[in-house]
């Protein structure tokens, strides 16, 4: 691939990279487990619907571990997940006596998403350090707060996933938002490598980088998927298609593409704006089917 390219996914591009099928006899232990760490009490929702969000790639099992305030709701949220209650630090971000609760969950786990709407950050990013390397073997998925871990891992030594968009992307980086905007391709391709990472950098061009320079350009103007809670589903979409198989990049590209189609799907239905992100995952199965 030329420096300066990148592979423009489309409807082709996808059918021609397909997801794992699952199996005719298969059962829910095939399609793997997704372990979502998220929410607070201020922000339940945010597990939910990254947990939602994993069962409609048709992700198999799944388990929320979310701080002990907001565990009762985000059981009533989502009925079909596990739900652990985390011990909370005094920010309300998770405590690091929280880990041994999820330590047997490792073996098990195919993909993890941690940060979509935690508080705390320097309890978050204590509790992340501790967790990356308890599930060493799972595909790992950071958002929000939880991606403050690449400014002190350096190089990760396991399946990592970031999902930045610009201004995230900034404050990793300490660079100024109008500067990463002028080659987002450079940029995720360049901080890719350096955190050895799959990197999507979001926006209305999405750029999907692997830490070897491979990246895939997603395209879509869909103004109404800027909305609270659009990168918490997205987050686990990618998480859902991983633990079902993909690798992280197919995951990724994967999760962008339905993420973004699904919001068209809502756009044409609902208008421009104005739809929320709970509604995104709905339309995901039928999308994966339409692709496949």
């Amino acid at each position: 691939m030329s420096p300066h390219s990148a592979l423009r996914v489309d409807d082709a591009l996808l059918r021609g990279w397909p997801l794992p099928a699952p199996q005719s006899d298969g059962d829910k232990e095939d399609r793997g487990r997704v372990l979502v760490v998220a929410g607070s009490r201020e922000m339940p929702g945010a597990a939910a619907l990254a947990g939602t969000a994993a069962l409609r790639t048709g992700a198999g099992k799944l388990v929320i571990a979310t701080p002990q305030s907001a565990a009762q709701s985000v059981a009533a949220m989502v009925p079909e997940a596990r739900v652990i209650a985390l011990p909370e630090a005094s920010d309300g971000g998770p405590s690091f006596h929280g880990l041994p609760l999820l330590q047997p969950l490792a073996p098990a786990t195919s993909a993890l998403v941690i940060g979509p709407g935690m508080l705390g950050r320097d309890a978050t990013l204590t509790f992340v350090q501790g967790l990356l390397p308890v599930f060493r073997h799972a595909t790992v998925v950071l958002d929000a707060l939880a991606m403050d871990a690449v400014r002190s891992a350096g190089r990760f030594q396991q399946p990592v996933i970031l999902t930045p968009h610009a201004g995230e992307m900034a404050h990793l980086t300490g660079a100024a938002k109008e500067d990463l905007r002028e080659d987002p391709l450079d940029t995720a391709r360049r901080h890719a490598s350096q955190w050895q990472v799959v990197l999507a950098l979001k926006g209305a061009v999405t750029i999907v980088a692997r830490a070897d320079g491979e990246a895939w350009l997603h395209a879509c103007e869909t103004p109404g998927l800027g909305t609270s809670g659009s990168g918490d589903v997205l987050a686990g979409l990618i998480a859902g298609l991983a633990a079902r198989g993909a690798s992280p990049e197919q995951a990724t590209v994967w999760g962008v593409a339905l993420h973004a189609r699904a919001g068209e799907v809502l756009e044409a239905r609902h208008g421009t704006v104005g739809y929320l992100a709970r509604e995104i995952s709905a339309e995901v199965p039928a999308l994966m089917h339409r692709l496949g």
